[in-house]
């Protein structure tokens, strides 16, 4: 006989899992299919919940800090909603770092947290800090979950669920639900089929309770006719800044097709006979060529370079379009231009199918020259083991199936500068572009992609994120971790900071080295000491299952002093 339906203590434990496995259930109908969960009492009824779906891949870490930025590389390289769940309290607090990452570059998390029941917040209880609105508006939606009750129905969970996720669906970024469970949290099952009978037809399809019809189109793209004739018929330039993997294919096309110069961010995967330009636009006989502009198309945003943003923000364009599946604003400069928001391959394709025979093709030709001149310089300073020298060459080592992670602050910095990457899938956190959660982040894009992947990294990033090491131990993929070990911030020798504060307030020397963070980790470690033992080490560890860190210890300070003797040679070089 089924018991009546009654809010007493003893269904408690019962109706936490009931509401939870409804909240799942729905997650995975709209495309959840990865959950990152760390330990925690106040989170059982979710994390039970999320073992019982056969269809849910799940992720476990010690750190939510961690765990957020694994969660954060899952959703970025699967480009689907990932699951987190934490239990209450700091839990809640140490995701903030991957939530403002995913609140600029619209990776999509569902934050699912647990918190005391409204009864216990703000009243001494212990772990109740103030969850509601913890993530303010790094979040595009947030969601206050009631304890749940037998007096509110099945219907509403499930209507408020896609709800949120809808809003997911057209904004992007990062969605939570904060989750009153009160206790008890352990106990048996309980027999609530008279309360889920107005969703019994729920149960028995696989359907979302309720679906949204998406604005946005994935199958086609309205470009203006009489527009793209017109902006066909001048000089035009085109920009590829963060692009989703086999993106640049589209833009590559397009950009030939019109015969304009392509110049290629890091974060697009991969490069073009324009590379280098961060380092040739600092000669003035560059920046003039290409001044000859009328048309800039930008593709993505987050541009690394900022001698291209500054160019961007000084020219005054006819046309400037950019094209983003993001919502909102793009670009740091504020230059009038037309915001398209669309999918970006489908974009170029529909462009290339309008595209004229342009009288300026091929009209920043003479740029190519620029670019292999300006290279046969940055080969002449790289021929010794150098930070520098790694830049230079390491994309040359990189295999054909490896994809690539970059850091930031100096790493990334020096490849947009030396570097022709190859094109893979590379994947970076550009959007806050802290140094926090690289590792982790790694972690998440590798098991999403399941491929071999490359991460650079800088020493002070690795010591940030040591924790996520941990995520590495038994990879199934090749991942090699390049560490760039120069004993501090790097990044301030190319910054005007006060010279006498620079070491102890912004470069931090540390001292360290990594070969006992690796043993203790359980990883393959080596320190090579000429870049021929370096591309050795990186070649292997691309062929070996496992985690490999590759340690490049440098002088401080040295990478600094070699990039102002090498753009000092480039400004008053004849690049074409």
């Amino acid at each position: 006989m089924q018991p009546s339906l009654t809010t007493s203590q003893s269904y408690r434990a019962a109706l936490n899992g009931c509401w939870a496995s409804l909240m799942l259930e729905e997650l995975v109908r709209l495309g959840v299919q990865h959950v990152c969960i760390a330990p925690g009492s106040r989170s059982t009824p979710l994390t039970l919940a999320a073992a019982k779906l056969a269809q849910l891949t799940i992720h476990t870490h010690f750190d939510e800090r961690g765990l957020g930025f694994l969660a954060l590389g899952i959703a970025k390289a699967s480009q689907s909603p990932v699951a987190v769940i934490v239990t209450s309290g700091t839990a809640v607090a140490n995701l903030l770092p991957a939530v403002a990452e995913t609140g600029l570059t619209g990776e999509k998390l569902v934050l699912l947290t647990s918190d005391r029941p409204a009864e216990l917040i703000q009243c001494g209880a212990n772990q109740a800090i103030r969850q509601h609105g913890i993530f303010s508006d790094h979040v595009s939606h947030f969601l206050d979950i009631p304890s749940p009750s037998l007096d509110i129905s099945p219907n509403w969970l499930l209507c408020a669920v896609d709800d949120v996720m809808q809003q997911q669906q057209l904004r992007g970024g990062s969605v939570h639900f904060n989750c009153h469970y009160p206790e008890p949290l352990y106990g048996d099952d309980v027999d609530f089929s008279d309360y889920l009978m107005p969703i019994m037809q729920w149960q028995q399809d696989h359907s979302p309770y309720c679906q949204h019809q998406a604005l946005l189109s994935a199958t086609t793209a309205d470009i203006n006719h009489s527009q793209w004739q017109a902006l066909c018929a001048q000089k035009g330039v085109i920009v590829a800044g963060r692009l989703a993997a086999n993106e640049l294919n589209a833009v590559r096309q397009l950009a030939t097709a019109l015969g304009w110069p392509l110049l290629v961010d890091p974060q697009a995967g991969g490069s073009s006979d324009y590379a280098g330009f961060d380092g040739w636009l600092q000669n003035s006989a560059c920046q003039q060529y290409l001044q000859q502009a009328q048309v800039l198309l930008q593709f993505g945003g987050r541009i690394v370079s900022k001698r291209l943003l500054h160019l961007i923000s000084n020219q005054t364009w006819q046309f400037f379009l950019l094209v983003d599946p993001l919502a909102g604003r793009l670009d740091p400069n504020h230059c009038r231009s037309q915001r398209i928001q669309a999918n970006i391959a489908l974009w170029a394709q529909t462009a290339l199918t309008l595209t004229l025979d342009s009288p300026h093709s091929q009209w920043a030709q003479p740029l190519t020259e620029a670019s292999g001149r300006y290279f046969d310089i940055v080969m002449s300073h790289s021929r010794h083991f150098s930070e520098l020298g790694l830049a230079a060459h390491v994309m040359n080592w990189i295999a054909p199936q490896t994809e690539l992670f970059l850091g930031n602050s100096m790493i990334v910095r020096l490849l947009d500068m030396c570097a022709k990457l190859p094109p893979t899938a590379t994947f970076a956190n550009r959007g806050a572009s802290g140094i926090d959660g690289l590792i982790a982040t790694t972690a998440g894009v590798q098991r999403a992609r399941k491929a071999p992947l490359v991460c650079l990294i800088g020493d002070t990033s690795l010591l940030y994120d040591l924790n996520s090491l941990a995520l590495l131990k038994q990879q199934q993929y090749p991942l090699v971790i390049i560490v760039t070990n120069n004993d501090g911030g790097g990044i301030f020798d190319m910054l005007p900071v006060p010279a006498q504060q620079k070491d102890d307030f912004y470069r931090m020397p540390h001292g360290f080295e990594f070969s006992h963070a690796a043993a203790m980790f359980g990883l393959n470690y080596c320190a090579p000491t000429s870049l021929m033992a370096a591309e050795t080490a990186i070649r292997d560890g691309q062929l070996e299952v496992g985690t490999t860190l590759v340690e490049i210890k440098t002088p401080a300070g040295e990478a600094g002093e070699m990039l102002k003797v090498l753009f000092a040679e480039v400004e008053h070089a004849t690049l074409f």
